[in-house]
């Protein structure tokens, strides 16, 4: 996945040698990257990518399945979620076979998203069928999925308590060798360093953070972000820097933590709070950062632990 990955873990009665459970691990990782990259030109999915308008391909179950959680996501939030929206990252600059950050014509921008929509992709038994010259990109839930994957292969190795970490989405389960549970901190999103915003107890849940403060450029004072809204073609406006989901899957932590990026402080907690999901928002303001918990996530975590 072009990133790192960890698992530290508490050994139990059953469960394997540590050298074993990394090949085991590593082995699912390279799985996932060999059908889902993007990186890499014969994964599957670019194989899939590459097809033109009117193609169908038999995919992996995996690839079919997120291509469905994608498509929910997706109408759930009125296409502020969108997997196919890998042509606009590369016209702007952000896609892995882009030729730099650029700011694009309006017209230019017309002209990618007329290929950009989930309703131009069906499936049809094994087969993933695109009506439009579609290029999926699984960035925004890959990574989710795979944490869930690892988990439930640890379920089976007899590991209850692990803390695991896959390009930045963490899940944790069971409590530390002195029983203490597992705490994980909710990075501040900041530039010039790393500081904790809030640290959170994890048992069970997986916990996924978006946010604007990593990935982007600036041209003539504008600051470009590699979110992308997916009905202007163009990277969000608003001042929302980052949001935090946590929830018993990974892949739908994942999933809306874009989401909720998209959508933005104001639509983006009402729609957090109204589906009832525990998310945690960090907001620019002229004064600084100002920060807000939905109900759910309060009710969890109640303030939380504060650095």
């Amino acid at each position: 996945m072009g990133s790192h990955y960890s698992l530290k873990y508490l050994a139990g009665e059953g469960s394997p040698e540590p050298a074993a459970l990394k090949a085991e691990v590593e082995a699912l990782l390279a799985q996932v990257d060999q059908q889902m990259s993007t990186w890499r030109s014969d994964s599957e999915l670019s194989e899939f990518n590459r097809l033109p308008a009117g193609s169908c391909r038999v995919m992996p179950d995996a690839v079919l399945a997120l291509v469905r959680s994608g498509e929910q996501l997706s109408r759930d939030s009125d296409g502020a979620f969108d997997l196919t929206v890998s042509p606009l990252l590369e016209l702007w600059g952000f896609g892995p076979q882009s030729r730099g950050e650029r700011v694009p014509t309006a017209d230019e921008i017309a002209a990618v998203q007329a290929s950009v929509g989930h309703r131009h992709l069906r499936i049809e038994g094994q087969q993933l069928c695109k009506s439009a010259a579609v290029h999926l990109d699984f960035n925004s839930i890959a990574a989710g999925y795979t944490v869930d994957l690892v988990a439930a292969r640890l379920a089976e190795r007899a590991v209850s308590s692990y803390l695991l970490d896959v390009t930045g989405e963490i899940r944790a389960a069971g409590h530390k060798p002195d029983g203490s549970p597992w705490r994980i901190a909710i990075e501040a999103p900041r530039d010039d360093q790393q500081v904790a915003q809030k640290v959170l107890s994890l048992d069970g849940l997986g916990v996924s953070t978006s946010g604007d403060y990593r990935n982007y450029f600036e041209r003539d004072g504008q600051r470009y972000s590699h979110t992308l809204d997916p009905q202007t073609g163009a990277p969000i406006t608003h001042r929302l820097a980052a949001v935090s989901v946590v929830d018993p899957s990974t892949l739908r932590a994942d999933g809306l933590s874009t989401l909720l990026m998209v959508l933005g402080p104001e639509r983006g907690f009402a729609y957090a709070e109204q589906a009832g999901i525990a998310a945690f928002f960090v907001t620019r303001t002229d004064k600084g950062f100002a920060t807000r918990a939905t109900p759910a996530f309060e009710r969890r975590f109640g303030e939380g632990v504060k650095p």
